[in-house]
């Protein structure tokens, strides 16, 4: 089938790539002129594992192409999925839809003959009537269906997750649009992929509740690692065993220094708003939001406490920009908040990722970058980990030891072994498995 994918940032271009890899011929549009020419040179404007060789097989087998001519690639195509931004709006926290409304628009002018319309990407409820109602104004003899198939792809393991998914969710109205769609993911229904067929307003709604909940596990583990510190109990067994429950699963349930990331932030807040506006408050959403934000400065307060109360004119050593390994994406990453307030209290920041310094260029100032772990932490006060990458789970401590001023390291990530670091003589500081505090 011939499919056209509006917008080629990170959804729109791994499920491009991958819909391309199922057999479809595939054409990726982007306003973003040198966008497009850089995909066409095979440069990718992301970091995401095995993107890169995905894309240049499909392009080099002529199943897979970039352009900046949406009309040409709407008409004749079997369906089109929309995968533009909805960022959160300035001011008022609602998702940012003037990218989708924008597509809506333009795709409507280059229909002809019946087409699926795919929203793909993260919309609230009724987002899909509005584009219909849209398409139909710009072309009231439009032969359309509009089918919400939102994403729910992991940064670092997204084509994994785009071939191998756990669920996929179609909201669809009619038909001929469900007919369509499973011929789309016809490979996913061989390997048995459960699918979710329902209205598009409940496939819209699914996206931001299966976010929320996850947002809640982690923001829930942040806090029962907190009372750990306090009650002398370790978050690492509470969640194993709290884990192991079918009921409950373990994924999510790792303590650290909160949740960030394109997703969760800007889907709890736009599901936030979504119920406030229709009378129905999601209380529990909104605490774990506003704790969510809290958590993160409170980790530069560890920083202090392991530095005995201050920063002001020490140099700490910062591993892990990212908000999650393998990727290079800094949105809302707790690196972020962290600096700042370490920066706010005085600190000088030295830092190091893997695959994050560009874009933390873009978001943070006044930072001293590093190209090694080991070259950060020279001369500095005190090492904090941020992100789990793995090149950071087994450093070489008596090669820190040497090289930092003073032995101390803030593993935000619970990488290291709090018993090895002592016998190693650090100063260690944890989230969740602190010494046995007396109740008074």
């Amino acid at each position: 089938m011939r499919i056209t994918m509006v917008g080629s940032g990170y959804v729109g271009l791994v499920s491009g790539a991958c819909l391309a890899d199922f057999g479809h011929v595939v054409s990726c549009i982007d306003t973003d002129v040198k966008k497009v020419e850089a995909l066409k040179a095979g440069k990718m404007p992301i970091f995401e594992p095995g993107l890169e060789e995905l894309v240049a097989k499909n392009v080099r087998q002529q199943r897979l192409s970039f352009s900046t001519d949406l009309a040409s690639a709407v008409e004749g195509a079997g369906a089109v999925f929309i995968a533009v931004g909805t960022p959160s709006r300035r001011g008022d926290g609602h998702a940012d839809l003037s990218f989708v409304y924008e597509a809506a628009r333009a795709i409507a002018a280059g229909l002809n003959g019946f087409t699926v319309i795919v929203t793909k990407s993260t919309v609230p409820v009724g987002t899909g009537d509005e584009v219909e109602r849209i398409i139909r104004e710009v072309r009231p003899d439009a032969d359309i269906s509009v089918v919400s198939n939102p994403e729910f792809l992991r940064e670092g393991a997204a084509i994994g997750d785009f071939k191998r998914p756990d669920r996929i969710v179609l909201g669809v109205e009619d038909k001929r649009a469900e007919v369509v769609m499973t011929e789309i993911y016809r490979p996913l229904f061989l390997n048995h992929a459960p699918f979710v067929f329902t209205s598009r307003r409940t496939s819209e709604l699914t996206k931001y509740a299966a976010n929320a909940f996850l947002a809640t596990k982690i923001t829930f583990i942040n806090e029962i690692a907190d009372l750990c510190e306090q009650v002398g109990a370790n978050v690492q067994d509470v969640a194993r065993g709290i884990g192991l429950d079918q009921r409950i699963g373990s994924k999510f349930l790792h303590a650290g220094p909160g949740y960030g990331g394109s997703c969760f932030p800007k889907d709890t807040s736009a599901l936030i708003k979504t119920a406030q506006d229709y009378g129905s408050p999601i209380r529990i959403v909104e605490m774990v939001a506003a704790v969510n934000d809290q958590r993160k400065r409170a980790m530069a307060r560890k920083v202090l406490t392991a530095c005995g109360g201050s920063v002001r004119g020490k140099t700490i050593a910062i591993l892990g920009l990212t908000f999650k390994p393998n990727t290079d994406d800094m949105r809302d990453s707790p690196a972020i908040s962290i600096i700042t307030a370490l920066q706010d209290a005085g600190a000088k920041i030295n830092v190091f990722d893997p695959e994050g310094m560009d874009q933390a260029r873009l978001v943070l100032n006044d930072l001293t970058f590093f190209y090694d772990p080991y070259s950060c932490c020279d001369k500095a006060d005190a090492l904090v980990i941020v992100t789990e990458w793995d090149a950071f789970r087994a450093l070489d401590l008596d090669r820190l030891k040497e090289l930092l001023n003073a032995p101390i390291m803030v593993d935000l990530r619970n990488i290291y072994d709090p018993e090895e670091m002592a016998r190693q003589n650090f100063t260690y500081s944890d989230v969740g498995r602190g010494k046995q505090t007396a109740l008074n």
